[in-house]
């Protein structure tokens, strides 16, 4: 054998048994072990390795987290069974594994948060929320006295997406004002300030009002609209902290599709009247009507929901009672339940699957894949409808998320959003992480 087809033998064994331990037990074992674990104070973790082999454990500091029961900050352990975590209070903490006592094997960081549990919603909800500014969601032409037609606002280069926060200094949110602001400017011959948001932009404008021949009355050459309102339903509600989340997705406008920016809002009891099933390219709608009574207000519009305050728990829910919550890594695919309304304001447990689990370091959209396999809401509903975003995901006993969207051409299908990135927005649970910018879907 020449010395050429020696060296590529010996490279090809060597590859043979590189292959062939990375399908090895204690490779595997190494592999899907943890670097990092969280927790909430009071709950418990297994850690499998089924490696026959003897380990020391040393924790850091023991008073956050006990091994296998114990309070030691070093023992010994055979690595045939799990390895048992106690969390004991908030805090982090280092926990350190040797083979045979002596072989570093891992490092895991241990990071234990404050205990928290909220009550599960599912009612469904209706939303009334008044922009920050004015919204400008489109252009139209003005018939001036030569018969010519021009729009003000093109030609000021106000874009459709703007978001008007005041006008000649004063601050704005009533599409109501804007008529007089015009007229008194128009008579005037002078031209109107507007003080813009374009995306995280701020520009001012200058904008002469036109006089329109056909209408007798002064004109921005813009459609514009202040507020929305829909139907949507409650995810969770924090009695510690007096704050609720819902929807699971930012609110857009209809016309421009972009992110509306709270001024102000609130949800209120709504009951649902009928419901418009799904059907393959067509999502079904909830047809609710709102009542009196107000549940809460809106603070913050974002990517995972709207969220404020609500001072006690809504009525109508499956028990009232408050249940743990779950970190994105705890959520399995396989059966789950949601809570959502099909009927007046009763809330009612359904069966879902999940089907898919996206792996996310970083807040994002999107996180899950559910599959509606309840045979009575698929009677009811087609699968999932407009006005279910944000019925909560119950998973052995944990709040795990939210629905979020219909797959248009299956309706029993849709996405989730992970119920941590909803307590971070809602500033309930600590971000441990750097959030990147979400835009919105």
């Amino acid at each position: 054998m020449t010395s050429e087809n020696r060296k590529r033998w010996i490279g090809l064994m060597l590859v043979f048994f590189l292959c062939l331990a990375c399908f090895s037990a204690p490779f595997r074992c190494f592999a899907t072990f943890p670097h990092e674990l969280r927790l909430f104070s009071g709950q418990g973790k297994l850690l499998q390795l089924s490696m026959p082999v003897g380990a020391s454990v040393t924790v850091k500091d023991p008073d956050i987290v006990h091994v296998n029961g114990s309070a030691d900050p070093t023992f010994k352990i055979n690595l045939k069974h799990p390895i048992a975590l106690q969390s004991e209070q908030s805090g982090q903490t280092e926990m350190k594994v040797k083979l045979f006592g002596k072989i570093p094997y891992k490092t895991v960081k241990v990071s234990v948060m404050p205990d928290l549990k909220v009550v599960p919603g599912g009612q469904t909800i209706g939303v009334k929320l008044k922009s920050a500014g004015i919204l400008v969601v489109g252009h139209h032409m003005v018939t001036v006295q030569d018969d010519r037609k021009t729009s003000p606002g093109e030609e000021a280069r106000v874009q459709v997406g703007d978001l008007i926060v005041s006008i000649d200094g004063k601050p704005l949110n009533d599409v109501s004002k804007v008529s007089e602001l015009a007229a008194k400017a128009g008579e005037q011959g002078r031209a109107l300030e507007l003080s813009i948001m374009r995306g995280d932009q701020k520009l001012k404008l200058q904008l002469r009002p036109a006089y329109d021949k056909t209408d007798k009355m002064y004109r921005l050459g813009l459609y514009i609209r202040d507020s929305a309102a829909g139907v949507g339903t409650l995810t969770f509600y924090a009695p510690e902290q007096g704050m609720y989340g819902a929807l699971g997705h930012i609110i857009t406008d209809m016309d421009t599709q972009t992110p509306i920016v709270v001024g102000s809002g609130e949800i209120v009891h709504s009951n649902v009247t009928s419901i418009s099933k799904s059907q393959n390219g067509e999502p079904g709608e909830k047809r609710a009507q709102f009542n009196k009574g107000v549940l809460g207000n809106i603070e913050k519009n974002t990517p995972f929901g709207i969220f404020g305050r609500m001072p006690e728990a809504p009525e109508h829910g499956v028990d009232g009672q408050a249940i743990p919550v779950a970190f994105a890594e705890e959520v399995k695919e396989g059966p789950a339940e949601i809570y959502t309304v099909i009927g007046g304001q009763k809330v009612e447990k359904f069966t879902i699957e999940i089907t898919h689990i996206a792996k996310q370091e970083y807040p994002a959209t999107k996180g899950l894949v559910i599959k509606i396999t309840d045979p009575r809401l698929l009677e009811k509903t087609g699968g999932i409808v407009q006005g279910m975003s944000g019925s909560p995901i119950i998973q052995n006993g944990k709040l795990i998320g939210a629905v979020t969207h219909v797959f248009v051409n299956d309706p029993t299908s849709g996405y989730g959003c992970f119920i941590e990135w909803m307590l971070q927005d809602a500033g309930i649970l600590a971000a441990d992480k750097p959030q990147k910018e979400l835009k919105a879907s």
